[in-house]
């Protein structure tokens, strides 16, 4: 479109147009990131219509977390090609909410190894650093199960509902305790008490594989490679808490 036939606005228009307010349009003009088409005779900005893909990426690298500074700099050497610009910014999105997604995968794991051991405050914060600073996070898991089982963790984890995942994180927490307690009592692994932890043990790992035999075959190669897990995941529970469950499956009536 040839400059001379767009529409244009002022700067309280387009920043109705657009979204953002006047004083951040002021402050991108100040900065020479977003400077006006034009002036007024009467000394008022005026901006085009294709001024908004310009705008479009200093939103967009802000958001991002680029500073204005860094944005300034990026613009001048991005260059013209806008579906090249486009797609770079879609690509440093994905990534951040890849690595959005990895912290409140930290933050759960916190509130599990809260609701476990009780553990101090200053002890879990400073676990949250740790595993969000981790560049792998939990990607470290996906060696024990099959492309077939990533999917359908991937469907299944869609699909529940995060109310749904609290609770099994609260019955998980519960039910450990509990087998620790029978550990600790020399229970019997074939007594009627151990045999009902073993059966509510089977039900909350079935909530997790869904009884995908794929599902369940990874996570039994994960626990059995606990000694090898990263530092900054805590271990559930310890071998004697495992050894009791195995023994009590074994019995199962």
């Amino acid at each position: 479109m040839n400059h001379a036939d767009e529409k244009l606005f002022k700067a309280r228009e387009f920043a109705r147009l657009t979204g953002v307010t006047v004083r951040a349009l002021h402050h991108y003009d100040r900065l020479g990131l977003l400077k006006p088409s034009r002036y007024s005779q009467s000394g008022y900005r005026l901006y085009r219509e294709s001024d908004v893909a310009r705008l479009e990426q200093i939103v967009a690298l802000k958001f991002i977390g680029f500073s204005l500074k860094q944005i300034g700099d990026i613009l001048k050497t991005g260059g013209g090609d806008l579906a090249v610009t486009l797609r770079r910014q879609r690509e440093a999105i994905e990534e951040k909410r890849k690595r959005l997604q990895q912290a409140v995968k930290a933050i759960q794991r916190a509130e599990y190894v809260i609701a476990v051991k009780g553990q101090p405050g200053w002890e879990v914060f400073t676990k949250i650093i740790e595993v969000i600073n981790m560049q792998s996070d939990m990607d470290w898991t996906k060696k024990y199960y099959s492309d077939e089982a990533q999917r359908e963790i991937e469907r299944r984890a869609s699909t529940i509902a995060p109310e749904v995942i609290e609770q099994a994180q609260r019955d998980w927490a519960t039910l450990i305790k509990e087998v620790e307690g029978a550990v600790a009592a020399k229970e019997d692994p074939s007594s009627d008490r151990a045999q009902s932890l073993a059966a509510r043990w089977s039900e909350l790992i079935k909530g997790f594989t869904g009884g995908n035999p794929e599902i369940q075959k990874g996570l039994n190669k994960m626990y059995a490679d606990k000694n090898n897990w990263p530092a900054s995941m805590p271990k559930p529970f310890g071998d004697e808490v495992q050894a009791f469950i195995v023994e009590a499956m074994k019995c199962r009536k």
